[in-house]
Order: C-alpha cells, then sequence, then structure tokens
C-alpha cells in the first residue's frame, strides 16, 4: 500500500511476492475485495495441492480420472463386475473413455494377465472385417497367399473389445451371435469350427435399442450384449470433475514435454469451466496438450489455451457490487459477463465468421448462435469489409 504510485515501484512489489498494490486514497471495499481475492487464490493452490494427492491414490486405475459421484459409482462398478464373465455394454458420446473403461474392466478381471485385443468396427471396411476378426485360411479369396490368425484367435483367454459395435453390417451381426453364445466360429475359407475362450466388452456411441427398432442391430444381439451395461456421461455433465482432468493431463504432458507444470490460472480454468466440451474429455485433453506446448512458464495462462487473443488481461468478472447479490443473482451476473466477454473475443478473431468462432470455442453453431441471441451480440460489428 503505498501513496507514492511508479510503475517501477508495482513492479517490483510483484516480483517480491505482493499480490496486489494498492494507492491512496482507498474505500475500505477496496480492501475487502483484494483481501477475498487473495483468500481465494491461497484455496486455489491448496486445491492444486488436494488434486493433486488424489490423483497419486487413483494408480489403480491410472487413466480414468474423476472424483465427480457419477464417476465414483462407475469406478465401484468396474471393480465389482471385472471378476465376472458376463459381457459388457459401454454407451456413451465419442471422447467419454468407453475403451478406459474396457481397458480397466479388463486390468481388474482374472484375465489381466493375458490379451486385450481391441477391433474398431468403424476403422475396418465391411469386405476384411470377417477376415480380421476370424481369420482366414490360405487361398480362401484373391490375395490370401497365406493363412492368417484373425482378433478371437489372439485374445483367446483374454478379453476382445469390440469398439464402435454398432457399426457392424447385419451380416456380421449373425456371425458374431454365434461366438458370443456358442464361443465357436469358423475362419474364412475354413471347413472346421474352432473354440475361443474370450470375455467380451463391447461399445457404441449409438442408441443401440433405437437402431433396433430401425431394424439396422440385431435385437437378439442386443440382448445377448446388454448383460451388465455402462453409460459414460458427457463431460458437461459431471464439471466438478474438469480441475481433476485439467492437473491429471498438465503432469502428463508436463513430463512428455519435459516440462514441471505447476498449476492454471483461475481465469484459464474458469474459461475451461463454462466451454460446453462436444468432444467430452478428447477435446479437454487436446486443449490441455496445446496449453502445455505454448506455455513458456510454469504455469498454463489464458493466453497459453487461446494463443488467438490479442488482450491479455482477464475480463473483470469481479467487481465490489457482485459480494452484495444474492449468489444466484451474483452466478448468473458471472455468467452473463463470461458469454458477452468470451463471444465477443472470438467473433473479432474471426472477422464475425459464426461457423469458424464456433469450431474455435467448441461450440455447435447453433448453441453459439442462442448465445449471441440471449447477450443481444451482433457478429455484423466484426465483420471487415
Amino acid at each position: 500500500m503505498t501513496a507514492y504510485a511508479t510503475i517501477e515501484t508495482a513492479v517490483e512489489a510483484t516480483r517480491k511476492g505482493a499480490f496486489d498494490y494498492i494507492t491512496k486514497p482507498f474505500r475500505k471495499e477496496r480492501i475487502l475485495l483484494t483481501i477475498r481475492r487473495a483468500l481465494d487464490w491461497q484455496a486455489l493452490r491448496l486445491e492444486n495441492v488436494a488434486l493433486r494427492q488424489s490423483l497419486q491414490q487413483q494408480k489403480a486405475l491410472p487413466s480414468i480420472v474423476g472424483s465427480s459421484p457419477v464417476m465414483m459409482s462407475i469406478l465401484n462398478r468396474i471393480k465389482h463386475v471385472a471378476k465376472s464373465m458376463a459381457t459388457i455394454l459401454i454407451q456413451g458420446e465419442s471422447g467419454t473413455g468407453k475403451e478406459l473403461v474396457a481397458k480397466a474392466i479388463h486390468s481388474y478381471s482374472e484375465r489381466r494377465d493375458k490379451p486385450f485385443v481391441t477391433i474398431d468396427c468403424t476403422a475396418i471396411p465391411e469386405q476384411i472385417i470377417e477376415s480380421e476378426l476370424f481369420g482366414h485360411e490360405k487361398g480362401a479369396f484373391t490375395g490370401a497367399w497365406k493363412a492368417k490368425r484373425g482378433l478371437v484367435d489372439e485374445a483367446d483367454e483374454g478379453t476382445l473389445f469390440l469398439d464402435e459395435i454398432g457399426e457392424l453390417s447385419m451380416a456380421m451381426q449373425a456371425k458374431l451371435l454365434r461366438l458370443l453364445q456358442e464361443g465357436e466360429y469358423k475362419p474364412v475359407g475354413g471347413l472346421s469350427t474352432k473354440s475361443a475362450d474370450i470375455r467380451f466388452v463391447a461399445a457404441t456411441n449409438h442408441d443401440l435399442k433405437e437402431r433396433v427398432a430401425q431394424k439396422l442391430f440385431r435385437e437378439d444381439l442386443y440382448y445377448r450384449l446388454n448383460v451388465i451395461s455402462f453409460r459414460l456421461p458427457p463431460l458437461h455433465e459431471r464439471r466438478e470433475d474438469i480441475p481433476f482432468l485439467v492437473h491429471h493431463f498438465l503432469e502428463e504432458y508436463g513430463a512428455l514435454n519435459r516440462k514441471e507444470m505447476r498449476d492454471i490460472e483461475p481465469e484459464a480454468m474458469s474459461m475451461l469451466m463454462a466451454r460446453e466440451w462436444p468432444g467430452n474429455v478428447r477435446q479437454l485433453e487436446n486443449v490441455i496438450e496445446r496449453g502445455v506446448v505454448m506455455c513458456q512458464s510454469d504455469r498454463i495462462t489464458l493466453t497459453d489455451l487461446m494463443p488467438e487473443r490479442t488482450d491479455t488481461k482477464p475480463p473483470p468478472y469481479f467487481d465490489e457490487k457482485i459480494f452484495r447479490l444474492p449468489f444466484k443473482k451474483a452466478k448468473d451476473a458471472v455468467i452473463k459477463a463470461f458469454h458477452r466477454h468470451y463471444i465477443n473475443a472470438i467473433l473479432q478473431q474471426n472477422k464475425g465468421n459464426i461457423s469458424r468462432a464456433a469450431e474455435q470455442a467448441g461450440l455447435k453453431r447453433q448453441y453459439l448462435h442462442r448465445i449471441m441471441k440471449h447477450e443481444e451480440i451482433e457478429a455484423d460489428g466484426f465483420r471487415q469489409g
């Protein structure tokens, strides 16, 4: 606190560890606000420590991160059902971590020392997926110069993970149903039947009940797969896990890029908490990886996460008045302020192009339109002629 304010003394005070720099004369509300912010900052640092400790405690499931009630319930169910032989169906949007759950089930099962084999039903053309899955005999088709083992054979005594099973053709669904029911299959071009001892885990981002109704998925196969089901929530349904995930990815990509990442600025975390994340955890992971690469210190800033920003000064979400409002009104005011500052910034960066702004923000174009309409923001003012 000083009556002789200069840029030099402000810089020197900050360098020596001052939290804020206040000039006389001042109002008592200004002092109280500064103290509140200092306490909030201290709480954030303690939260960072607690998050790191919690991450260390989850080494049993290092790739599944979250402490929200829904994720804790999923983790408990994984441990409970993993030792059974029941077929498991995992449903959820892309990027929610379906394969991670499948691997966790395998790692907790009695088959953890046996193979975990994945087949992506969307990545393999329909013409060759049967060969990839069941193998083929020499001369079974043009180009089959020698016999080939299938993924079913490789997964024997282990776990076979059928990713995006909703994309399989009806013909392949029938052959897969026999494998699930009887544990038997025939390689392409083979005459003899082979048997396989496999634990099946399947995943899809489709509503299989709806696909059954549309005659796109076999009803008998659906019920055979859906012995035990998991639904993975999208990230916007478990926002309380975002700080936990952020610190997990900071640690992971800090180590990968040989950087010691200490923490993340509150403004940057606020932005991450406010986004919709249509790409779910995978999208958040990509954003944090970019932030770690761009960061030139041990602390992620809003500029690191949004390098397109030309203004690095955080928007003034809080002032003395906000703390005199009831909680709900204060929260609505902060969200409104964030919406206006954030939407204005991305529209300015993209010269009023709403599609590009929505892509940059990770939002659906329609959702961005709704926010703009609600906040009375016009894109025309950002377009350059």
